[in-house]
């Protein structure tokens, strides 16, 4: 099984990456610092590793030079992620050696594909193969077949009654009803798009129609919330619970998930908020779990 390793300072992010990952029967190691980082590579030696490029106390392009210039190590590939992905941003990517850059936010199916195609071959998933029948040996002309035994009749017994199979109730693994959540409200009458997203706008799961620009919208939409927040705690009025946007076509409602997440509804009719907010009310305790 390979072993990834990331590099994340945003828990949100790092479990994004975990979920996708496992579901393809691949390890998941992860960092919230480049400290920390660089004791996994020593101890793990990963077949690959996804690193943020702003972390809290050193880069990401810093770990990648180290990586790259490791002497058993240097082959390993490295994989950058960054919120700008700019001419600078590749400028220095390429001065460390870097093997990929990915924008942030990103969608798991991208996320994915980009590591599916880094990992060498020895550590990609691999698929198993069925086993071969068991060959069934022919007879030969030399074994003659023993003439059958012949048997008194036995009085036939009555078939004996099958005890009913208990059931088990099977206990779903955390994070596994997250689509169905979320699909629970895209399904509402008026609503044409769910996401959960995280406090640095990554989008750890969508139901419903994607927009074309979702990705983007998710990491404005957690600037906003980050500035909203910052404005009821300087007029002392707690945690943002929601934030309810209206538009010339419709409505968008971002409900606090945690302290990690916040939900989007986007609405095309705005007679039905009312009805939409219940639902995700009722949903929230069950969404704050799953995450």
């Amino acid at each position: 099984m390979p072993k990834v390793l990331v590099v994340d300072d945003s828990l949100s992010v790092r479990k994004v990456v975990q979920r996708a990952l496992e579901s393809k029967r691949i390890e998941v190691l992860s960092a919230a610092s480049g400290s920390e980082a660089m004791d996994q590579i020593a101890r793990e030696a990963p077949d690959l590793i996804v690193c943020d490029v702003i972390m809290p106390d050193m880069d990401g392009y810093q770990i990648c030079d180290f990586v790259k210039n490791h002497p058993t190590l240097g082959h390993t590939p490295v994989l950058l992620i960054s919120g700008i992905v700019n001419s600078t941003v590749l400028e220095r990517a390429a001065k460390v050696r870097s093997d990929d850059v990915m924008r942030k936010p990103f969608a798991a199916d991208e996320l994915l594909h980009r590591i599916e195609s880094l990992l060498p071959a020895a550590g990609r998933p691999a698929v198993a193969a069925a086993p071969a029948p068991a060959a069934v040996p022919a007879p030969t002309a030399s074994a003659a077949a023993p003439a059958p035994e012949r048997r008194a009749p036995q009085p036939e017994r009555p078939a004996p009654v099958a005890e009913p199979a208990a059931i088990v109730a099977s206990t779903p693994e955390p994070g596994a009803n997250l689509k169905a959540l979320l699909t629970g409200v895209a399904d509402l009458a008026g609503v044409s798009l769910t996401a959960l997203i995280d406090r640095e706008g990554a989008l750890m799961e969508v139901a419903g129609g994607l927009l074309p620009e979702a990705e983007l919208a998710g990491a404005l939409a957690a600037c906003l919330v980050e500035a909203t927040e910052g404005v009821g705690g300087a007029l002392t009025q707690g945690r943002l619970q929601s934030v309810i946007l209206e538009y010339d076509s419709g409505v968008v409602l971002l409900n606090a998930v945690g302290t990690g997440a916040m939900l989007a509804v986007v609405l095309g009719d705005p007679a039905v908020l009312g009805k939409v907010r219940y639902h995700v009310k009722k949903a929230l305790p069950d969404l704050v779990r799953a995450v």
